[in-house]
């Protein structure tokens, strides 16, 4: 069954007035992984459950990036949500959720675009309830408008994260090398919940993803014996 950012993409493909053709496109793309065959990576897929959740709040076109990693948080957190961002408006399946009262949501974001009362860097569990990670998934630009003009998440704690290792992500510039990708992020978040399991095969599964993206891109082969692969070898279903 595909999952919520296949869903979305497939959502936001059939409102397209035009096809979505992405750069260095020419190649056929396995429509699992978005990768051209030749370097297709779903053998690698991993399987395994979490306790935690995240909500993706992806800008309009996210969603039919080949590069997006909002895609590879939800093949490996089976609890992911997407949504499209609106500007005059919100998804009603999306206020269900933060509503819903298994989870306990807050917002992924740098504090000091926060009210200082919302602010938090630490979890604060409360009993019986499950962490709901709400990213928003786009260019940092896109991120800041986006979280100054959503007032449904207002109420919302901010989680503030603190990284002490700068991005791996190699798909995207970024003019600042502090600037996580939405998957780093997310494991970040799941290390922090104690998902540890689930939080290091992300990071591999990026990883993966971005040696078998780049091998496609430059006619390289993958490195299937690197750190990243055999990580995930061991996982169960791989």
């Amino acid at each position: 069954m595909p999952h919520a950012v296949a869903r979305l993409r497939d959502e936001r493909l059939a409102k397209s007035l035009k096809p979505f053709v992405a750069r260095g496109s020419r190649a056929p793309r396995c429509a699992r992984c978005r990768v051209p065959f030749s370097h297709c990576l779903c053998p690698w897929l991993p399987s395994l459950d979490g306790e935690c959740g995240v909500c993706l709040l992806m800008h309009d076109i996210e969603p039919l990036k080949p590069s997006n990693t909002g895609w590879l948080i939800a093949d490996v957190v089976r609890d992911t949500f997407a949504f499209t961002w609106q500007r005059t408006g919100v998804d009603p399946r999306l206020l269900a959720l933060l509503a819903d009262p298994q989870w306990q949501p807050m917002v992924i974001f740098p504090g000091e675009y926060a009210q200082a009362p919302r602010v938090v860097d630490q979890l604060a569990g409360q009993p019986g309830k499950r962490p709901l990670f709400i990213l928003l998934d786009a260019t940092w630009t896109e991120a800041r408008k986006m979280f100054r003009k959503s007032p449904y998440l207002d109420g919302l704690p901010v989680l503030s994260l603190q990284p002490e290792t700068l991005s791996r992500y190699r798909l995207r510039r970024s003019t600042r090398s502090d600037h996580l990708c939405t998957a780093e992020v997310a494991a970040l978040c799941l290390e922090l919940a104690g998902d540890s399991a689930v939080a290091n095969t992300l990071d591999a599964w990026l990883d993966v993803f971005t040696e078998h993206y780049l091998g496609a891109k430059y006619h390289r082969q993958p490195d299937l014996h690197n750190p990243a692969h055999l990580a995930l070898r061991a996982q169960p279903g791989t």
